[in-house]
């Protein structure tokens, strides 16, 4: 099991959801993916819902605020970059011509956040580590283990993740389209992918993958607990099989079942 304690800065470290039903979300990822939960107190009958796989940290959930549902927030996931200054960060984000949804804040001893809309218009979050430092376990079987860019502006997201986390980028030509990966170092940080026409007013954003050990299996098991399969499963080479799902409140995410070589 690829067990971790620490993210190191330019890494996805947490994935969150917010939703619209939080007992029915509960109920759709307990069952598709084998997870436990914890509910921890935030507020007056407000939680946040920590999800476990093997007794390890996966991710988590809460119920979005009636200020957010009036304000057309959907139900969504959104991911986590780990890094040194959640205040640096998010001004350096400013610089580059980002905005600042929520501005760096502190998440009881747990850590500092922030939230950014890139110039590309895609959201993710910002996590400077205190005392919890992300996903306890990735790459294996109900767990993350990849994220993925769907923007308007491929080149303009290469120019300010480069100037905020420092992270290099390369191409690799697929049969109908371009895949870019995002690099640091050898190791690769995440993907991204141009939205086509045909995709319609699809909004730039990041998609979470976790990792499955039958992709079929899962896709089916999604539309038997009410969710959706969006993209059927399909195989990518030398990667695996995965598919585009949606949960019953509306959220989207993937899955995939790597190959050896890809885990």
């Amino acid at each position: 099991m690829t067990v971790t304690q620490a993210h190191s800065p330019g890494t996805f470290c947490w994935a969150e959801l917010a939703t619209s039903d939080s007992q029915a979300g509960k109920l759709f990822y307990t069952g598709l993916f084998g997870w436990t939960f914890e509910d921890r107190p935030i507020g007056e009958n407000e939680f946040y819902t920590m999800f476990e796989s093997g007794g390890k940290q996966v991710g988590a959930l809460y119920q979005l605020a009636p200020q957010q549902v009036a304000e057309g927030v959907p139900p969504n996931w959104l991911s986590y970059l780990a890094v040194d200054s959640a205040d640096r960060s998010a001004a350096r984000a400013r610089e580059l011509g980002a905005e600042v949804i929520a501005e760096p804040f502190d998440v009881f001893e747990y850590g500092r956040m922030g939230v950014i809309k890139d110039p590309t218009g895609a959201v993710f979050g910002l996590w400077e580590a205190k005392s919890h430092t992300g996903f306890g376990v990735v790459g294996e079987p109900n767990s993350h283990c990849w994220n993925e860019l769907c923007t308007r502006d491929p080149a303009g997201a290469v120019g300010f993740y480069t100037g905020l986390v420092g992270w290099g980028s390369r191409q690799e030509p697929m049969a109908d389209f371009v895949y870019t990966y995002f690099t640091q170092g050898e190791q690769n940080r995440g993907g991204m992918m141009e939205i086509a026409a045909e995709w319609g007013p699809m909004p730039p954003h990041w998609m979470v993958y976790f990792a499955v050990d039958d992709c079929d299996a899962k896709a089916a098991l999604a539309e038997t607990l009410g969710g959706k399969v969006l993209m059927p499963p399909a195989d990518i080479p030398r990667v695996g099989r995965f598919a585009q799902l949606q949960d019953p409140q509306g959220a989207a995410f993937s899955i995939v079942q790597l190959l050896p070589n890809a885990a």
